[in-house]
């Protein structure tokens, strides 16, 4: 069974950052895309950032670059994303996502395995 848990969420001033992590277990001996993905109320889930499985291609949502770094370390099954210089428009459920292949991808039907998301909330 693969398991996604991603942590590092909280509350944050705005101009601050944050660390988020993602674990993954039960996909070690597979080739996995990861990426990240948010959803604030009233929106619909949106991209914010892939990697492909050897770390060395990676994609920004516009709204993220310069101020988010996605990076992962696949001997330990895991999908950062750091986040610096946030904003209030930030705030945001973010959700680690996994998917078969070496490539990421912008869609979110292109994901098989997702966490539970962790909040990030940054005040003004």
């Amino acid at each position: 069974q693969v398991q996604l848990v991603e942590s590092g969420g909280g509350l944050v001033q705005a101009g601050g950052s944050l660390r988020l992590s993602c674990v993954a277990s039960g996909l070690s001996s597979s080739t996995y895309a990861m990426a990240w993905f948010r959803q604030a109320p009233g929106k619909e889930r949106e991209f914010v950032a892939g990697i492909s499985w050897s770390g060395g291609s990676k994609y920004y949502a516009n709204f993220v670059k310069g101020r988010f770094t996605i990076s992962r370390d696949n001997a330990k099954n895991s999908v950062y994303l750091e986040m610096d210089s946030l904003k209030p428009e930030d705030t945001s459920v973010y959700y680690c996502a996994a998917r078969g292949g070496i490539y990421y991808s912008t869609a979110m039907g292109d994901y098989r395995y997702w966490g539970q998301g962790t909040q990030v909330t940054v005040s003004s």
